[in-house]
Parts: structure tokens; C-alpha cells; sequence
């Protein structure tokens, strides 16, 4: 019998690596639900290509528009999760960015036996409810991000006990070796140009100012219940190790692979029982030197909050929230790139900023509560840098 399987943001590029394998192997696997925002050219591919059962369209215009054109398929285009008529699936994708990834999550949570999450916002924001839903449900988790699904795979072999330090590694981004003095001069177009990874826009600018392994620390700690000490961040520009632990025997170990998603999701996917040459083709005669480097404070001044992001149970919230704030006025060119690291730091530093740090959100309202003053208070501080 096929495995049903879901994919939460079917036409990003988490959703289209994940399609790229199912393909191979369709016997398999009954695409079961998809969703997505508003790709109206991706979307109808998708319906027509994969014939989901359930096609969920969160934009309402794009919703409509979808609707009408596909008015006489089979595949059940909705606008809500809530409308679902749906049992369990054997396998769900959540990649659905930002915070309005956790609801659907939370859904797939409860209708899922595995949940491959890619979705970072998700665990920094709503890890508790995401994990209460998993227990009530038996519901395997499986990180996919290639940082965490490393750290997975290291945690087989290796209890915390034995470990002296878990090592995140960061490329550094488009802006590694650039001098500081043109970083007044970097443009949206520059941030995006990735030198190692194919990634949305988000993401990209979240890899050029290093948050995104601030908020990798952050989810890493939330999955394996690891302390503050334990971590660290290295530039490692090869980007072809994603974890490092270093035992306290004095032995390190550490998880190489090419820089392509698919080998993290094809083998959550598989139970790590495939053969990753039957999804992708890969150069075993490159020969690679691998580097590393102490992260930089003054090319990248946002690791300087490392110490603070345990520092209240919702601050892990409020700094997603300014920081998905910023990068859209940064993408949009309303601010300057070095600003977004000021920023958030200012918001930190913000007198109503411990109010809102020290509550324990316990549903998605609390949360979204939490999360809008962020966003508000970070508008605000970009009125006074214009």
C-alpha cells in the first residue's frame, strides 16, 4: 500500500526538493495534501502533476482564482485546515515559513505518524504546544534542517553526558570577507546572492546577518534539551559539515554532506535506508579543504545576543518577530542592511521588552499576542532611523 504523504508549503523550496524525491520513487506515495500561499503558476502545475486529495491555499484572492479554474477536479481545493476531512497520514513536510507555519503544524501534528518539520519559526516560537500535540497523538518528530537533522544523527551515537561542545556550522554568507566599510552599500540583490545554497529570500538575508544561527541555537536547544554552554557557532564556508560534536574522551566527530536539502529529507524520509544516488548525482571526485573560523562580531554584531537568547521564556519570540519585521523593510529597501542587527539588539534593550520576554504563552493567541508587539515596537524603531 502507498504511504500518504503532506507537504506544508508545496511550492517553496523545501516543498519542490521534497516533490523532486517523491517522483522518483512514486510508487510509493500518494501525495495526500499540499499546501501553499499564493504561486498560482506552481499551484496548477502541482494539482494537475500530482493530484492531491487536498490542496490548501492560504491567500484568499489566489484561493478564489484556483477554485474557479479547477471547479471540475477531483482535487479538494480549500482555503482553512479546519475544513479538512481527513484521517491520519504517514508523512508530513512542514516548511511553511515564518510563524503562520505553526498552526498547520499543530494541525499535522495531530493527523500525522511523522512530521519531518523544516520550519524553524515553528519550533522557536511553539515548540511546547508542538511537542504536547506529538505526545497525545504518538507522533515521530523529524528535524530537516541539515544543521539539526546532523545534530539527530550525532545524538544516535552519543548522550550529552559525553559531550563537551555541539558545534552549528555557518557559511557566512555573501558578505563573509567583505570589507566593513561597503556594507553601507549592500543592496536586497547582494544578500540574496548565496555562495553555497539555493534559498528563498528570507532565509538568505538570514544567513548573510547570521541570525539564522541564532535562531538555530534556539531551536536546537527547544529539540534536544540542550544547555546555552553546550553550543557554538563556527564559520565553516565549505558548508559542507552542518554539526560538530566534540566528546569530552577528546574525540570530535562531525556530519559531511553535499549542500543540497534533498540528502537530509530523503533520508528522513527513508529511515536513512536509501541510496541517495537514485535522487541526486553526486561529484565523488571533488576533493574539498575544510575551514573554519571564529565568528567575526564585527561583520556579524548579532552573535553578541548568543547570551541572551535563553534570557526570558518568550524572548525566542520576539526576536523571530523583529527579525522577520526587518528582513522584509530590508528586502523592500526601507532600511539598510546594517541596520537589522541594531535593531534588534534595540529591541532587547527596550523598556516594555521584559513585559512581554517573561510570559509563557500556552496557544497560539498568546503567542501571536507576544509576536505582534514585537512587530509593532520594531516599526516604531525604524521611524527613528529614517
Amino acid at each position: 500500500m502507498k504511504k500518504k504523504i503532506s507537504i506544508l508549503g508545496s511550492t517553496g523550496s523545501i516543498g519542490l526538493s521534497t516533490l523532486s524525491i517523491i517522483r522518483k520513487k512514486n510508487k510509493l506515495f500518494k501525495i495526500y495534501l499540499l499546501a501553499a500561499n499564493k504561486n498560482l503558476n506552481l499551484i496548477s502545475y502541482q494539482i494537475k502533476k500530482y493530484k492531491p486529495y487536498v490542496f490548501i491555499i492560504s491567500d484568499y484572492k489566489a484561493f478564489k482564482k484556483i477554485k474557479k479554474k479547477f471547479k471540475s477536479s477531483k482535487t479538494l481545493i480549500l482555503n482553512t485546515f479546519n475544513e479538512i476531512p481527513m484521517s491520519k497520514v504517514d508523512i508530513t513536510i512542514a516548511a511553511i515559513p515564518g510563524l503562520a507555519g505553526l498552526k498547520p503544524t499543530l494541525f499535522m501534528a495531530t493527523k500525522s505518524k511523522k512530521l519531518l518539520i523544516a520550519n524553524k519559526e515553528s519550533i522557536i516560537c511553539g515548540w511546547n504546544l508542538i511537542k504536547k500535540n506529538s505526545r497525545k497523538y504518538k507522533t515521530e518528530i523529524i528535524p530537516v534542517d541539515s544543521e539539526h537533522f546532523a545534530i539527530s544523527e550525532l545524538l544516535k551515537l552519543h548522550n550529552l553526558k559525553e559531550i563537551e561542545k555541539i558545534i552549528i556550522t555557518a557559511s557566512g554568507g555573501p558578505f563573509l570577507n567583505l570589507n566593513k566599510n561597503k556594507f553601507k552599500n549592500i543592496k536586497p540583490k547582494d544578500a540574496l546572492n548565496h555562495p553555497k545554497w539555493q534559498m528563498g529570500k528570507k532565509i538568505s538575508v538570514d544567513s548573510a546577518t547570521l541570525i539564522n544561527k541564532i535562531l538555530e541555537l534556539i531551536e536546537a536547544q527547544k529539540l534536544f534539551n540542550i544547555p546555552e554552554e553546550k553550543l557554538k557557532i563556527l564559520i565553516h564556508p565549505e558548508s559542507l559539515v552542518h554539526a560538530i560534536i566534540k566528546l569530552k574522551n577528546g574525540l570530535i566527530k562531525f556530519i559531511y554532506h553535499e549542500t543540497s536539502m534533498i540528502i537530509p529529507l530523503a533520508n528522513a524520509i527513508f529511515n536513512n535506508k536509501i541510496n541517495i544516488n537514485d535522487f541526486l548525482k553526486l561529484n565523488d571526485k571533488k576533493k574539498y579543504l575544510l575551514t573554519f573560523r571564529e565568528v567575526d562580531k564585527n561583520i556579524f554584531p548579532i552573535i553578541r545576543i548568543k547570551k541572551r537568547i535563553n534570557e526570558y521564556p518568550s524572548t525566542s519570540i520576539i526576536l523571530n518577530a523583529s527579525n522577520e519585521i526587518l528582513v522584509d523593510q530590508f528586502l523592500n529597501k526601507k532600511i539598510p542592511f546594517s541596520s537589522i542587527s541594531k535593531i534588534i539588539m534595540s529591541i532587547l534593550n527596550d523598556r516594555n521588552y521584559k513585559k512581554y520576554a517573561i510570559r509563557k504563552p500556552k496557544n497560539i493567541d498568546q503567542i501571536n499576542f507576544i509576536d505582534l508587539w514585537a512587530k509593532h515596537t520594531t516599526l516604531k524603531k525604524i521611524k527613528y532611523i529614517k
